[in-house]
């Protein structure tokens, strides 16, 4: 029996998207102008994915937008693809439910770029939960740049630091030492319901360590937003299938329809994603989400970084796709874009590749719940969501 192994890299866009005029990303490239930009930057060097690019990614970022990508120039062997949203977001629960076969039914809430952006009574509120007089932060920030402005304080009132961005997203960090990490689980587990009832898509645990250098830890968590229907989880293990969530996968999904979760570094879910392709049943999805690309370069705008990430995720790859099952699909995608050569520190609305391993040939151009059409059909449970399968 067929297995499926559904690979996000997060923040992995190849540009195009048609509506990204209106999300002010129009010309927004992640994996394009990570490839030129090592061109430009690196004498004689170019980006170096053989692996990936021989599935077809370098003829996925041509057919999503047009631009080339040095060094991505192989002949296909495998199958490829662009996949194109049309949720009203450039998030992450948004990317992974419509990939999952449910486009997001409705506008999420925004916080407002401003100082303080969190209304007095939600301020109130998160202070009574914490146990404090106040909050630090209310404002937009990057999460590693509001630590280091606000760590001292924080230590020293025992206040958390609360903060948010362009997506829909309430966020909190927190010493796990002074304040403690399952007081800030608690907190944000406490906190989440009246957000969700918000149409705010996550609220999300960030915690830190040390006493200046300030370092986040693994042991972030998201409280996501239920799907407001079923999803390729659902329809996989309703079906009697066993699904596998590696990295954050299980917190976008509530670990709904959600059998068992790993997390860790990337590096940690490399091998975890190893040990899957080795253990996972016969039938099983296995649905993995690397986030070090976006995280720790894509919203730092740090292009040499993600490039030498994305050098060292294809590298990992072959002996993973050399211990895949002759009935086995592999399908590597994204679930939006973050440039890290644009302005700003958010993500960018782009379109997605598609490239998989376990079948061959040009897919075209793709909506992002094609994808769970398509898993749908290999592992042949009820097909979820509008989608198409390409399989």
């Amino acid at each position: 029996m067929s297995r499926a192994f559904l690979v996000v890299m997060d923040s992995v866009g190849c540009g195009g998207a048609p509506d990204a005029v209106e999300f002010g990303d129009a010309g927004a490239n992640t994996l394009a102008h990570i490839a030129q930009w090592v061109t430009q930057n690196r004498r004689n060097r170019q980006v170096h994915l053989p692996n990936l690019d021989n599935l077809g990614l370098g003829r996925a970022v041509t057919l999503a937008s047009g631009e080339a990508a040095p060094g991505l120039d192989a002949e296909p062997e495998g199958a490829w693809g662009c996949a194109t949203e049309i949720s009203p977001g450039k998030d992450t629960p948004s990317g992974h439910w419509e990939l999952s076969g449910l486009p997001v039914p409705w506008d999420w809430t925004y916080f407002p770029d401003t100082d303080p952006c969190f209304a007095p009574d939600l301020v109130a509120e998160v202070a009574r939960l914490a146990g404090t007089d106040g909050i630090l932060g209310n404002r937009h920030a990057s999460g590693t740049n509001i630590i280091e402005e606000e760590a001292e304080a924080h230590i020293r009132t025992g206040w958390p630091i609360c903060y948010t961005s362009v997506d829909s997203v309430f966020q909190i960090a927190a010493h796990e030492e002074h304040f403690g990490l399952q007081r800030l689980l608690d907190l944000c587990a406490a906190l989440a319901p009246r957000l969700h009832e918000m149409r705010v898509g996550r609220v999300i645990a960030r915690p830190f360590t040390g006493d200046g250098p300030w370092q986040r830890t693994s042991n972030r968590k998201d409280f996501a937003i239920l799907p407001p229907a079923d999803t390729l989880c659902d329809v996989v293990q309703r079906a009697g299938r066993r699904v596998h969530a590696i990295g954050k996968i299980g917190d976008i999904f509530s670990m709904r329809g959600i059998d068992s979760v790993v997390k860790g570094s990337d590096a940690d879910l490399m091998a975890h994603l190893a040990a899957a392709v080795r253990d996972m049943p016969d039938g099983s999805l296995t649905f993995a989400n690397f986030v070090e690309f976006d995280s720790l370069y894509g919203h730092r705008r740090d292009p040499l970084g993600y490039a030498e990430h994305l050098e060292w995720f294809d590298a990992c790859l072959p002996p993973i796709l050399s211990a895949l099952r002759p009935d086995d699909v592999m399908i590597f995608t994204a679930d939006h874009g973050n440039d890290p050569t644009w302005r700003g520190t958010d993500h960018t609305r782009e379109r997605v590749p598609v490239v998989c391993a376990g079948i061959m040939g040009e897919l075209g151009q793709l909506g992002f719940v094609d994808v769970a059409a398509s898993i749908c059909a290999h592992l042949g449970v009820p097909k979820v969501g509008p989608g198409r399968s390409f399989l």
